[in-house]
Parts: C-alpha cells; sequence; structure tokens
C-alpha cells in the first residue's frame, strides 16, 4: 500500500527532527512527507529544510497563517495546504503532529490492518506522555477513539467524509461520519506513540470556550453535551473548564451557529453517544 504523510508545524524547532527522524526509521516507509510550516518564528522551517535535502520524499510547504493558535481550525488549514500539493496516488493519508515519536513498525502495521479488514477507514495506535521519567497513557480519551495527532484514513473513507473540517472537534467528527457511513474505526493498542507535548498544553480559555462550541455544532444536545463535559474535565483534572464548556455550547446555541453535520447525521450520532453511554454503565453493573 502507498501512503502519505502530512505534518502541520508550528515552533517546533524541538521536536520536529525527532517527528522526521521516527519516520525514517519506519519498517515501511511513506512515498511522500510534506511538512506545513505554519508561520513558525523560530527554527522550524530551518530544521525540516536539512531533511529535505536529504531525502527526496520530504517536503516543505510555508505558510501564513494569522490565526491564534486555537485547537481544529489552525492545524487542518495547514493540514489541507499539504493536501493541496499531493496527488490521489495513495491508499492510506495521514495526518500527524509534529511532536511525535512512533514506533518503528508503525506505519506497516496500519497498511497491514487496512489490507486485512476492508471496512476500516481509520486506524492509529495510542498516546503516551512522559510522567517522571516513564511513557504513561494519555487517557484523556476512549480506548475506541484515534487521537488527532496520529490519525490514518484509507483513501475511500477520507474522502466519503469530506476529508477534514478545519473547526473545534475535526477529530471527533471524522470517527462519527466514518461510522455513520458504515466504516470501522481501529486502535491497536500495542502501538505506543510518544507525544512530547502534552495535549492542549498552549491552549487559553477561549479555546476552551470552542470545545462546548464544537459539541454544540457536533449536533450532541444538550444532556450529551452536560455528561461529556463534565467527563473530559474529570479526566484533565481540571473542575472549573466544566463551566467553561458549558457556557460556550449555550453562546453556539444562542448565537445558532450552524452544525457541522446534517440533521440525519446529528440523529445518529446522539443515538452513537447515548448507546457508548448505556454501555459503559452496564460494564459497569457487571
Amino acid at each position: 500500500m502507498n501512503y502519505y504523510i502530512i505534518i502541520p508545524a508550528y515552533n517546533e524547532q524541538k521536536n520536529i527532527g525527532l517527528t522526521l527522524d521516527s519516520i525514517l526509521k519506519q519498517t515501511f516507509l511513506p512515498q511522500k512527507v510534506v511538512v506545513v510550516n505554519d508561520n513558525s518564528t523560530d527554527n522550524t522551517d530551518g530544521i525540516v529544510k536539512e531533511f529535505t535535502e536529504k531525502y527526496n520524499f520530504i517536503s516543505l510547504v510555508n505558510t501564513n497563517s494569522t490565526q491564534i493558535h486555537l485547537p481544529g481550525s489552525k492545524v487542518i488549514n495547514a493540514f489541507n495546504q499539504g493536501l493541496e500539493v499531493l496527488d490521489e496516488n495513495y491508499d492510506f493519508i495521514v495526518k500527524l503532529d509534529a511532536d511525535l515519536i512512533l514506533p518503528e513498525n508503525y506505519f506497516e502495521r496500519i497498511a497491514q490492518i487496512f489490507s486485512e479488514n476492508p471496512k476500516i477507514g481509520m486506524a492509529g495506535g495510542r498516546a503516551f506522555i512522559e510522567k517522571e521519567g516513564n511513557w504513561v497513557l494519555e487517557s484523556l480519551t476512549d480506548n475506541d477513539h484515534i487521537r488527532g495527532a496520529f490519525k490514518s484514513y484509507r483513501k475511500e473513507c477520507f474522502l466519503e467524509i469530506g476529508k477534514l473540517k478545519p473547526e473545534m472537534g475535526w477529530d471527533t467528527l471524522d470517527e462519527l461520519l466514518s461510522r455513520y457511513f458504515g466504516w470501522e474505526v481501529f486502535v491497536d493498542t500495542s502501538l505506543e506513540v510518544k507525544h512530547l507535548k502534552p495535549t492542549g498544553s498552549e491552549y487559553n480559555k477561549k479555546s476552551r470556550y470552542k470545545q462546548g462550541e464544537a459539541f454544540y455544532r457536533l449536533g450532541y444536545g444538550f444532556w450529551i453535551t452536560l455528561l461529556a463535559s463534565l467527563k473530559l474535565a474529570v479526566k484533565k483534572k481540571k473542575p472549573l473548564l466544566f463551566a467553561d464548556y458549558l457556557q460556550g455550547f449555550f453562546k453556539a446555541k444562542t448565537d445558532k451557529k450552524p452544525l457541522l453535520v446534517t440533521s440525519k447525521q446529528a440523529e445518529f450520532i446522539r443515538k452513537y453517544r447515548w448507546m457508548k453511554i448505556k454501555n459503559k454503565i452496564r460494564q459497569r453493573d457487571l
């Protein structure tokens, strides 16, 4: 299988070299790697240029986004800039963050997953962060969710979901739409990805309101948003986030922000989310 990688990067001079080295050590190499340097003020582009001079399948795109660092729009706009310079001669496409160290068999395993099961539309491993010298699971999400930092998409699935939307919540929306269209999402728990920067470490309060807005625009409705906000605040060990998320939800509702999905997709999403909630309750009762 052929695959392409797109890496949005913003001020990643400390990490981008480690990520690219990690790709070069793969037992199954990509056909193309595009790093999109999004208006970095450090030496990110200089470091990437050193790699492009040595390896002809690695390229650099410079873009000048003026957006502040909010999750969603900035990173996916950069990803889409990279997508524009690629052809469609790939079997799966990968969105990577610029602060990762992948196990050497990562993409060999991803290719195997796609080859063995044509129903799988998305695949990935799990994120681990360093704490007190040990790499521990960054357990912010459920085990059936692939982190946005390292997502691989089968081409047919990627195109059917309309590619990636530059909005907060894109990395939940893509999986929900994949399931809506009948694709499976597969998390390989044996693939442990080292995430060099904790998720959300640079996000400000405005971005926390955006999370609540994302819940609204995904069509969750109030009660699912309430539960999702509580769960996320608990997992992040920041109780005040709960209020920020709800405030963002109600502001989006008051402002009548457009949904990111159709009414039928929103209905499917709510049914799917309630099913997951009920299953978790049953498991705890067993």
